[in-house]
């Protein structure tokens, strides 16, 4: 499905860059950047997001996806009803679209003029039914479990270098002294049987952190590592987000009913330290 789509709108976009060259009354869209919006429904945290993309029908019917700002030719006018759906980059690769399912789509009806541009300004929100676990270190205490066996502590911090978001991120000073850091969320009963489910985090390191989920049943438990973040340059070092995708790993793991996120970091190789910076962290499900 997902190599169909992608077929379809490089058709869509040779036929229209085609017909824009042979024929000089094109319609046009210009679609801007997402901007996501608080829902007063949800206790939804810190309004972070990287909605990279769109998915875009004009009525009803499929367009393709799109990164986002980007001024489209459409040989149609009239009254159109264009959708827009929040697209991010799956587990962080560019080339895995995915419509997020935890966003609401965007609708407007337009009057397409030939040769005039009608701009879109999208907005979305978390649905109402969406559930969180969030750790955004704003709080007195620090709801991220740090293994007991591994130094250094997770902290938080608030230099004003660092901070982007709230008042307060979490902080992971690695040296070749205290070089292992693990730490976790609680255990929470995630829904299974193909439900989605992900984890939101915001974070800037510059050593590895892998993520991954622990699974856990009557008597058992396994652990499932997944998404790796690789270090950025001390040098150009900035915030990033991502969306990493937990609902294969939580709905095969059918004989377990308790999961929770884990983080696992040791001092690269070749540094005396390193730092790991988090906030926003989001479990995000239905």
């Amino acid at each position: 499905m997902k190599l169909y789509l992608f077929l379809l709108t490089g058709i869509i976009t040779l036929i229209s860059n085609s017909c824009v060259k042979n024929n000089q009354d094109p319609t046009w869209i210009y679609i801007d950047t997402w901007k996501l919006q608080a829902n007063q429904t949800n206790l939804e945290g810190e309004l972070t997001h990287n909605i990279t993309d769109a998915y875009v029908l004009v009525d009803d019917k499929i367009i393709g996806y799109f990164e986002l700002p980007i001024k489209l030719p459409l040989l149609l006018d009239g009254s159109r009803k264009i959708t827009l759906y929040p697209t991010i980059h799956n587990n962080g690769i560019s080339s895995t679209k995915k419509v997020y399912p935890f966003f609401v789509s965007y609708s407007t009806t337009v009057n397409l003029v030939k040769n005039e541009t009608f701009n879109i300004y999208p907005t979305t929100k978390y649905a109402n039914n969406t559930k969180f676990w969030i750790e955004n270190f704003e709080d007195a205490g620090i709801k991220l479990q740090t293994s007991t066996n591994f130094l250094p502590l997770l902290t938080t911090a608030s230099d004003p270098s660092i901070l982007k978001y709230g008042q307060k991120y979490g902080w992971i000073h690695l040296t070749k002294k205290d070089s292992i850091w693990m730490g976790n969320t609680q255990k929470l009963a995630l829904p299974q049987y193909g439900s989605e489910v992900y984890l939101e985090i915001d974070y800037m390191n510059t050593n590895r952190l892998l993520t991954g989920v622990n699974a856990y049943g009557p008597s058992l438990s396994r652990a499932n590592p997944n998404i790796q973040l690789n270090s950025q340059l001390d040098s150009n070092k900035k915030w990033k987000k991502i969306y990493i995708d937990l609902k294969e790993i939580i709905s095969y793991s059918t004989n377990y009913n308790l999961f929770e996120q884990y983080f696992e970091a040791q001092l690269d190789e070749g540094k005396d330290f390193s730092d790991i910076y988090i906030d926003n962290i989001k479990l995000v499900y239905f």
